[in-house]
C-alpha cells in the first residue's frame, strides 16, 4: 500500500481529484481513530444512562450510535475499551442488568453532557456530578435525564465484541426500544419537531454541530418504464 502521504492512482484518472491512500494496518490506533471521526460526521450522540448492580447510576455520552431497524424498533451504540483494555462502566452495567436508556442531547444540555464524559470511577454518580435531574423510566430501571428532547428506554438484545480486550477495541451494544419519551413541546402532528428538539451531533476534536442548518432533498421515483427521476420532474409522456 502507499504511504499515508502518497497520492493514490486517482491522480492518473482524468477529471478525478487525487486522494491520499492510507493502509489502516500501518497506523497507531489513535491515528486510525482520528481518520474515522474526522470523516464520519456528523454523528448523533447517545447519552446512555445505566445502573450498576449495586444501584449506582451512570451516565455517559457515545457518538458511535445509530438506528438498526424499525421492526422491532432497535438502536445501538458502541463503547470503546478503556486504555487498559477494560470495559467502560456503561458496557459493564448493560451486560450485568440488560437495560439502558439512550437520552438524545439537545442544545440545552451540551455542557452537562460534556461534563459526564469525564473519566471517573464506577462509584461516581454522573447525574449528581453534572447537576442533572433523574426521571424514573417507565419500563427499565435506569432513569432518564430530565428535560432532554427524546429518550429511548431499551432492553439489551445483543453485544458484539470487536477487537478483544485491547485498547481501541469496542463493543456494539444492540437494544430493543421498549418506551419512547418525547418532550411535549417537541411533539407536532405525530412527529418530533427538530426545530424545537434542537439535537446536537459530534464532529471531530472539540467540535459539535447543530441541526438548524438543513436542506431538503426528495427521494427519486421510478416510472413504469424504469426511468429514475426526481418527484418534481414531469413524468415522461
Amino acid at each position: 500500500m502507499a504511504s499515508p502521504d502518497a497520492p493514490s492512482n486517482d491522480a492518473n484518472t482524468p477529471g478525478v481529484s487525487p486522494t491520499i491512500d492510507i493502509d489502516p494496518a500501518t497506523l497507531a490506533p489513535r491515528d486510525a481513530y482520528r481518520l474515522l471521526i474526522g470523516g464520519i460526521l456528523p454523528r448523533p450522540i447517545a447519552w446512555v444512562s445505566t445502573i450498576a448492580p449495586d444501584g449506582t447510576r451512570n451516565l455517559a455520552p457515545f457518538s458511535f450510535f445509530t438506528v438498526v431497524c424499525e421492526a422491532p424498533p432497535t438502536i445501538c451504540f458502541a463503547p470503546a475499551r478503556k486504555p487498559d483494555g477494560s470495559k467502560k462502566d456503561s458496557l459493564a452495567n448493560v451486560e450485568a442488568t440488560g437495560e439502558f436508556v439512550v437520552n438524545v442531547v439537545g442544545e440545552a444540555h451540551v455542557a452537562a453532557m460534556s461534563h459526564t464524559a469525564a473519566t471517573v470511577g464506577p462509584e461516581v454518580d454522573e447525574f449528581a456530578l453534572a447537576g442533572l435531574v433523574a426521571v424514573p423510566s417507565t419500563v427499565v430501571r435506569p432513569p432518564r435525564v430530565a428535560g432532554v428532547p427524546v429518550a429511548y428506554e431499551c432492553r439489551l438484545m445483543q453485544v458484539v465484541h470487536v477487537g478483544g480486550d485491547t485498547a481501541g477495541a469496542g463493543s456494539l451494544v444492540i437494544g430493543t426500544v421498549v418506551r419512547i419519551h418525547v418532550a411535549a413541546d417537541a411533539w407536532r402532528d405525530g412527529r418530533i419537531d427538530i426545530d424545537v428538539a434542537r439535537q446536537v451531533g459530534r464532529a471531530a476534536g472539540d467540535d459539535y454541530v447543530r441541526t438548524r442548518d438543513r436542506f431538503a432533498l426528495r427521494r427519486p421515483v421510478v416510472d413504469a418504464d424504469g426511468t429514475v427521476r426526481l418527484p418534481d420532474d414531469h413524468p415522461r409522456s
